[in-house]
């Protein structure tokens, strides 16, 4: 179909909606690291703030660190179909909520979401749009063990329990549109920054900044 060559390059210029982007591997994979060199190399890229029912810790802040609510307003909000996923860890409630990703996205911005397997699923499942996801694995177990060892947060118990969990959570791979395995961190990050990129210039995603065809 012939259509105007300026207007449709000046079409795909102007901002449109934004898309999802979910990074999900095991723990200890460098998720959050990831994530965290990635933030101020795109602009228009926005951590998705989860909403939580545990009590604040000391320097978190409200609206910026996570939503903190009553355990009661979470639960009824699950009841209202509010969140994209949730999980309840040590008796309190984890959850992204449906309204902030899609002011988020409608108002041009990508958000990231860096959350686990079990997240990803449910995302899946409960996000009517296109999302992008991808899975982040470390270069070997050996690695993902010297790595949760480093941290000296948890006891030889808990850190087999991850490393078993780890391998259940490789079985997903097949469900994700990336892999990126973090062996050096630039290079992970580097990739991760080239999917968003490529993604921002798929035409599928172009179009939905409007009716228009081309």
């Amino acid at each position: 179909m012939q259509t105007n060559l300026d207007e449709t390059i000046q079409f795909l210029k102007q901002p449109g909606e934004g898309s999802l982007f979910v990074i999900s591997g095991p723990s200890g994979a460098g998720k959050g690291t990831i994530v965290q060199a990635l933030l101020p190399r795109h602009s228009r890229l926005t951590l998705s703030i989860s909403m939580t029912t545990r009590v604040p810790r000391r320097g978190e802040v409200e609206g910026q660190h996570y939503f903190f609510v009553s355990k009661e307003e979470f639960e009824s909000r699950i009841e209202q179909g509010q969140f994209l996923e949730y999980a309840l860890y040590n008796g309190n409630y984890y959850g992204t909520p449906r309204t902030f990703v899609l002011n988020k996205i409608a108002g041009a911005e990508d958000v990231i979401l860096e959350i686990e397997v079990q997240g990803g699923q449910q995302i899946r499942k409960n996000w009517e749009r296109r999302s992008v996801h991808i899975f982040v694995m470390p270069p070997s177990r050996a690695n993902l063990l010297n790595r949760l060892q480093t941290r000296k947060t948890e006891s030889e118990e808990a850190i087999q329990a991850r490393l078993k969990r780890a391998e259940e959570e490789m079985g997903h791979l097949p469900d994700y549109d990336y892999y990126v395995i973090n062996d050096q961190l630039e290079e992970a990050v580097q990739t991760v920054s080239a999917i968003i990129q490529a993604e921002r210039q798929r035409i599928f995603q172009s179009l939905l900044k409007g009716e228009k065809t081309i």
